[in-house]
């Protein structure tokens, strides 16, 4: 009888000796073993052999042969419960296993990574080890990712670069404790809102997207909160979402060699450590605003401004699913309002410096400014933002 399980062995003397134990399992193989008396003594005629005794044998990977245990009654009793208990429904019949040695193959499912960089390695025939935390499958030539590893719900870092993956599936949501994701030199063309939307906002801090065809991000994509590094160097990139203010853990963000005209209003809430936006086609600020105002406002602003302002919680289970799209692609304006369809557009620069601590230069002249653009809910916004720039 084994248990696959992490053990830990602790001294009952050590706090008498003013000592504690290290805290920490270890991966290891728990047996049910009987064992061999040395020289079994004849039982006299007319009685059954009296019972061998048992113990608990520990086998780890660095100790194969195994320690035992002398196991009392009140140990076994509590062992056996603890089986049954997880076996609870099913008959299970009480196995000895051999005092043997485990073999390191027993062992595998332990593993908690696996780095494979080329195609041959790539495991065809065997499931990836269950207990994988950390997985990377590079120039392995995938097309698309492997559903075996939507199994691994352990994983805390995938590694996919390199190979050919065109799209995401919904399920990669899936892995809860997935920590960092990379997805550098792929053919993806896009990040899906499912993927926004799934148990990523609470676990993802790493993502790097470098080296794809993708042209824009959803605005769900910044519900992606915890992320504290991005990269999205080398895309197509023609803006940033709107609400990227609201990545506010964001504290590494490059996005070199895309095609970025200008930065959102929002990116100046931003708190970075590192900011690389060096190749982009920003364009100059325009000299006169772009107007959209509408006198008076129609029922569809007014009741979106009322909602934004005052956080009230909206859902497609509530309202219409279009009407949803309108409020979470809503424009900030200067100041903290809201706005719809009806606003100011205006462009000026920004020090990139005001948002990070260390820039890359963004063009090979040494600058460090790029245009952003701005939204003003009402022409009092617009003129008090004018007389503040004076």
């Amino acid at each position: 009888m084994r248990l696959h399980c992490e053990a830990e062995v602790v001294s009952r003397h050590l706090p008498a000796l003013g000592l504690r134990n290290r805290g920490k399992g270890v991966r290891a193989l728990l047996s049910l073993c009987q064992q061999a008396p040395r020289s079994p003594p004849r039982p006299p005629a007319g009685r059954a052999g009296a019972p061998r005794p048992a113990c608990l044998l520990v086998a780890t990977l660095k100790d194969k042969r195994g320690t035992r245990y002398e196991a009392n009654s009140s140990s076994l009793k509590s062992f056996l419960s603890a089986l049954r208990l997880a076996h609870r429904g099913c008959d299970v019949e009480t196995q000895f296993s051999p005092l043997t040695p485990v073999k390191t193959s027993e062992f595998e499912n332990f593993k908690t990574k696996m780095v494979i960089t080329s195609k041959k390695h790539y495991p065809l025939s065997k499931n990836f080890p269950y207990y994988l935390e950390h997985l990377q499958t590079s120039y392995c030539g995938l097309v698309r990712v492997d559903m075996r590893m939507l199994c691994l719900k352990n994983l805390k870092k995938l590694d996919l670069s390199h190979n050919h993956i065109k799209k995401l599936p919904a399920t990669v949501g899936d892995l809860i404790h997935l920590q960092e994701l990379n997805l550098n030199d792929n053919h993806l063309e896009s990040f899906s809102v499912a993927l926004c939307q799934s148990t990523l906002q609470k676990s993802l801090r790493s993502l790097d997207l470098s080296k794809n065809k993708i042209k824009a991000l959803p605005v769900q994509f910044c519900q992606l909160r915890e992320l504290t590094d991005l990269k999205l160097d080398d895309n197509e990139l023609i803006q940033f979402p709107m609400k990227i203010g609201q990545l506010i853990n964001l504290r590494f963000l490059s996005a070199a060699r895309n095609k970025l005209p200008f930065l959102p209003s929002e990116f100046k809430n931003l708190s970075l450590e590192y900011l690389d936006l060096f190749g982009n086609t920003f364009e100059q600020p325009k000299a006169l605003p772009v107007i959209m105002l509408q006198t008076p406002l129609t029922l569809l602003e007014s009741s979106a401004r009322t909602i934004l302002h005052n956080r009230i919680p909206y859902g497609s289970h509530i309202i219409p699913f279009h009407l949803c799209q309108d409020l979470d692609t809503a424009k900030t304006c200067v100041c903290g309002g809201f706005c719809l369809n009806s606003f100011i557009q205006g462009m000026t620069t920004m020090n990139l410096h005001s948002v990070a601590h260390t820039v890359v230069l963004v063009d090979n002249m040494g600058g460090t400014e790029a245009p952003i653009i701005s939204y003003f809910c009402s022409l009092s916004c617009y003129a008090n933002s004018c007389e503040m720039l004076k």
